[in-house]
This record gives structure tokens, C-alpha cells and sequence, in this order.
């Protein structure tokens, strides 16, 4: 296989995209989509979201220091991709999607209903980066839907019908190929 040889750049794809929902002093909640999200630590459990600093949601997750990683799915793409294009300074996001908030249970920025995963989240640390700052932040609870967890109480996100980013264009996920060991169990 041939490779051509680029300029630097972000070409780390496909992306989970998220919609992160928050809330600052005056009350009113938010949501922004972000594609650059990740796990960072699992003990403790911390994720990180990298945010533009002209973005109305950076000052609502900066002054509050929290907010809430709702997992997507193909039901809510339309509503992803509007929340990324459109402002809340000047938009009531979750009027015009449909999306309801919803109290989280530790955080005060509110959940999405609607998703089948919201990862609640405190700010440890904020890393200015360039373009972008990243939220280094504590996971602080965890909302899975009941309506995905399989028979065994497993939650199954392949029910969800998940989504994610790549270089502008948004994808469902498909089949499972194997699972975490599979490639050395014995037959």
C-alpha cells in the first residue's frame, strides 16, 4: 500500500461525537457538540473534552467547572449537528432539537434524556492548547438508560445505535467484529 505524506494535522478519525450539556450562573442549559472528547484515566475515572474558547459553552463550563458527556446516537444525529452550528448565547438548543434536559444526580448542568449514556463530570484541570483548551475532568457519575441493558443487566450500546465523526461527515456504527480478547481464547 502507498502513502502520500501531508501537512501535520488532525487525522485521527473516526471520533466518538458527543453533546456536551451544561449549565453557568444564570440558570439557562446548554449544549455544544464536541467530536474531541476522550478517556484519559480509568482509576480514577477522568475524560477530557477540548472546547474553542469563543465558544459561548467554554464560559458556562469554565465558570460553573462542570458539565455532562451525553453519548449520541442516529435518532439524535440531526440534533448533534445543529448543536454544533448554532450558538446558545443566541439559541435555545434544547427547545429547538426536541432534546429534554434532565437533573443530573451530582453535577448540576443537566443530562440529555434522550441519551442513552450522560458521564457527569467535574473540572480537575483546564490546559490551554491553542485553538483549544482541554477540560481535564473527574467522572463523578455515570446514567446508563435502562432500555439498553441486555438480559444479563450488561448495558448493550450497540441497541442505542450509536454514532461518530469523521473529517465532517457523520456515521452509524455497524456490526461487532469481536470482542476485548478474542483474538487469543482458545476454540
Amino acid at each position: 500500500m502507498q502513502k502520500q505524506v501531508w501537512k501535520p494535522g488532525n487525522m485521527l478519525y473516526p471520533l466518538p461525537v458527543v453533546l456536551v450539556s451544561c449549565q453557568g450562573k444564570e440558570k439557562k442549559p446548554n449544549m455544544i457538540t464536541i467530536a474531541w472528547t476522550g478517556t484519559i484515566c480509568s482509576d480514577p475515572p477522568m475524560v477530557s473534552i477540548s472546547v474553542r474558547k469563543e465558544r459561548y459553552s467554554y464560559r458556562l463550563i469554565k465558570e460553573s467547572g462542570e458539565f455532562v458527556i451525553n453519548l449520541t446516537t442516529e435518532e439524535m444525529v440531526r440534533a448533534t449537528d445543529y448543536c454544533g452550528v448554532r450558538s446558545g448565547s443566541k439559541h435555545d438548543k434544547f427547545a429547538e432539537t426536541g432534546l429534554t434536559p434532565a437533573p443530573s444526580s451530582v453535577v448540576s448542568a443537566p443530562m440529555i434524556l434522550e441519551a442513552p449514556v450522560s458521564i457527569e463530570c467535574r473540572v480537575r484541570d483546564v490546559i490551554s492548547l491553542g485553538s483549544h483548551d482541554m477540560f481535564l475532568a473527574d467522572v463523578v457519575a455515570v446514567n446508563a438508560a435502562q432500555e439498553y441493558m441486555d438480559e444479563s443487566g450488561r448495558f448493550d450500546l450497540a441497541k442505542a445505535n450509536p454514532i461518530v465523526y469523521s473529517h465532517g461527515t457523520y456515521y452509524a456504527l455497524g456490526k461487532e467484529l469481536g470482542t476485548f480478547g478474542y483474538s487469543v481464547k482458545k476454540s
